[in-house]
C-alpha cells in the first residue's frame, strides 16, 4: 500500500511544528550542504532551503508518491533523489555535510545503535544533526496497533509479522550522540497534543503512516476486519470528547567540534 499524500498532510498543521521546533535549533555559521532523510512531500526540504539560502539542500525518500509532490519545487539550492537512508549512505560512504536533517523519518529505519553512529560519521567539521521521531513505543494509538497485531486471528493473517519501533531510549541516543563526539548537545522530548473531536480523527492521524504497513500486507477483507477492531479499540480507550492524545516525540541535535 503506497503512502497518500494527501492523507498524510491531513494533519499538516499537527505534522509541522516539530518540524519547526527541530530547525530552529540549527545554525546558519558554515552552513553550505544540508542532506533531508526522509523528505516526503520535499515541502518541508524546500522550507529548510528557503531559511538557509547559502547552502546547497538534497532530499531524499523511498516513496514515489510521495516525491511525486516535489516537482516544482526544485531549485537552484534544492533537488530531490529516490532513496533509503540506508541505500544512501551505501552509495556516498565519504559525502560530508553541514548538516544532516530529518523529521519524522528514521522511526522507519532499524538498527539505531549502528545508523545514528553511520550519520554522524557523514558530517564535515563542524557540521550539525538534527533529528525528530515519534517516541513510538510511549504513544497510545502505537501501543494499540502493536497489541492488536499480536493477537489472533490478526496475527495469523500477519503471518506473525508485528512492527517492533526501533526507537532507543533517551538515554542512549545522549549516549550515541556524545560517543560520536558531537558538543551543545540538545535531547528534547516532548508533547505535541492533538485534540480530537471524534476517534476518528484519531484513527485517521494514525492511518496515514504507522498503520501503512500492516494494512499493506492483508487483504482487503482482512483490512475491514483489522480496521474495525482497531476503531472499536480507539473508542474504547478515548471514552470522552474531545479527547487530548499526548503524541510524544523526541528532537535530537548537536555538532561536530571544528
Amino acid at each position: 500500500m503506497p503512502w497518500n499524500p494527501d492523507r498524510y498532510n491531513q494533519f499538516k498543521h499537527i505534522r509541522y511544528q516539530p518540524f519547526y521546533d527541530l530547525a530552529a535549533m540549527i545554525s546558519d555559521d558554515g552552513l553550505k550542504s544540508g542532506l533531508d532523510i526522509g523528505c516526503g512531500t520535499g515541502e518541508q526540504t524546500r522550507i529548510l532551503a528557503e531559511k538557509f539560502p547559502r547552502a546547497k539542500f538534497l532530499g531524499i525518500d523511498p516513496s514515489t508518491e510521495m516525491l511525486a509532490n516535489s516537482n516544482g519545487l526544485e531549485r537552484e539550492n534544492l533537488r530531490f533523489d529516490r532513496f533509503t537512508v540506508e541505500a544512501y549512505l551505501a552509495a556516498y560512504p565519504e559525502q560530508g555535510w553541514d548538516l544532516i536533517f530529518s523529521n519524522a523519518a528514521l522511526q522507519w529505519s532499524d538498527h539505531h545503535e549502528q545508523l545514528l553512529p553511520a550519520l554522524i560519521s557523514r558530517l564535515a567539521d563542524r557540521g550539525q544533526l538534527a533529528i525528530q521521531m515519534p517516541v513510538q513505543k510511549e504513544n497510545l494509538l502505537n501501543q494499540l496497533l502493536i497489541n492488536l497485531a499480536d493477537q489472533q486471528p490478526f496475527s495469523n493473517y500477519l503471518n506473525g509479522w508485528n512492527r517492533q519501533s526501533p526507537i532507543l531510549s533517551i538515554d542512549r541516543y545522549t549516549q550515541l550522540m556524545f560517543a560520536g563526539g558531537l558538543t551543545g548537545l540538545q535531547v528534547i522530548q516532548k508533547v505535541y497534543p492533538i485534540v480530537a473531536d471524534h476517534p476518528d480523527q484519531l484513527f485517521d492521524f494514525i492511518s496515514g503512516s504507522a498503520l501503512i504497513p500492516y494494512l499493506e500486507r492483508l487483504s482487503a477483507a482482512e483490512q475491514a476486519l483489522f480496521v474495525a477492531e482497531y476503531k472499536r479499540r480507539i473508542a474504547e480507550v478515548f471514552k470522552e470528547f474531545p479527547a487530548v492524545y499526548p503524541f510524544k516525540r523526541l528532537l535530537l541535535y548537536g555538532r561536530k567540534p571544528r
